[in-house]
């Protein structure tokens, strides 16, 4: 193979690149059987150090409905992770076994290190709190199929903004499309990181924030709630102060437009009445069904169609400077090269984004 193509962050690929994978899941949502058996002889390998339902199934069944295999692990504890082999060994000898590689990963830029030094395809199920350009692709199929186009919506977004990795690759992804605005919905603790506004604003997109949902639900065309997760802060008492500010009921769907579609990446917990799933605006679960089809679409177009990536690193290595974020994959891979991209006076981390000043 000459040419390996990776999935990190969907930038890594073009719009054109984006939509020719989602108007293939059109297409094989429309005649499944067409492709029941291309991927026959090939193996997807599955490194899930987090737990994971929606992701990790759909990843598998799109395979075994593609015709190939599967193997790897959802639990690094049954692993020998758990004798403490670092990322690169295990990516490294999974990779050898595989033709294509779906990893998930609690710390941020764990995608890209492995993808540095691993000897098939790539493609990111989540980093940390970083990205999960795969969950943005089965979104932006929930919205061509859903409101039929990906351009001149009105978007918002609600939660934990700060964390929420689905939202962070949405938003840079819809940034890229013609005459969409946001409004970015939550407590001042749970914001949207600056280099995503920044990301936002250098495409010339607008974007405004409320902290409440009520106020801001009779503008949307689409609603995009997440979960606040507890998972990404650093104590109980922390999350136990944010996990209940938002919640979608019937009360507040009234406020909205009549053709407004309510999405959620899954699992919620309680940012989403119960009652709510019988709107017929709810598309969270169908959305859900979506995800298995852009992501047998995503493997045919790795796996067959030689899609091109950007490269991974393209920067500067600088291994006398740390990265600031804790979560950052560069402080347990002590052998990574630390690479930055610079602007001015600021440096950006090359696998998590964060901005260093200097």
């Amino acid at each position: 193979m000459d040419k390996i193509s990776h999935l990190i962050d969907l930038n890594d690929f073009t719009p054109a690149q984006w939509n020719s994978i989602v108007t293939l899941a059109h297409e094989i949502m429309s005649a499944p059987m067409v492709y029941a058996g291309a991927c026959r002889g090939k193996i997807m390998g599955t490194l899930f150090y987090e737990p994971s339902t929606r992701t990790q199934m759909s990843f598998q069944t799109a395979m075994l409905r593609l015709g190939g295999g599967i193997i790897g692990f959802d639990n690094p504890s049954t692993s020998s992770v758990a004798k403490g082999e670092n990322l690169k060994d295990t990516t490294k000898i999974v990779s050898g076994y595989s033709d294509i590689l779906v990893m998930r990963h609690p710390l941020e830029g764990a995608s890209k290190a492995a993808a540095l030094t691993a000897d098939c395809h790539v493609i990111n199920a989540g980093d940390g709190g970083h990205l999960h350009p795969t969950q943005t692709l089965t979104d932006l199929l929930t919205l061509r199929e859903e409101k039929g186009s990906l351009s001149d919506l009105t978007v918002g977004f609600c939660g934990d903004l700060k964390n929420g990795r689905t939202v962070h690759s949405l938003l840079k992804a819809l940034s890229c499309f013609a005459g969409n605005h946001f409004i970015l919905v939550s407590t001042p603790e749970l914001k949207v990181p600056m280099y995503i506004k920044d990301y936002i604003s250098a495409s010339g997109k607008s974007y405004e924030e409320y902290t409440s949902l009520e106020e801001a639900i009779p503008k949307l065309n689409v609603l995009y709630m997440t979960r606040i997760q507890r998972e990404r802060f650093g104590s109980l008492e922390e999350y136990e102060q944010q996990k209940n500010v938002y919640c979608l009921d019937e009360r507040k769907m009234r406020l909205a437009k009549k053709d407004m579609i309510v999405m959620h990446p899954l699992p919620r917990v309680d940012e989403i009445a119960i009652p709510v799933d019988d709107d017929p605006r709810a598309m969270y679960f169908k959305q859900a069904n979506y995800g298995m089809y852009v992501r047998m679409a995503l493997i045919l177009s790795m796996l067959d169609y030689g899609l091109e990536s950007k490269p991974l690193l393209s920067g500067k290595v600088m291994n006398t400077v740390s990265c600031t974020n804790p979560k950052c994959i560069t402080h347990t891979e002590k052998y990574l090269p630390h690479s930055f991209r610079r602007s001015g006076d600021v440096l950006e981390c090359e696998y998590c984004d964060e901005r260093i000043l200097i």
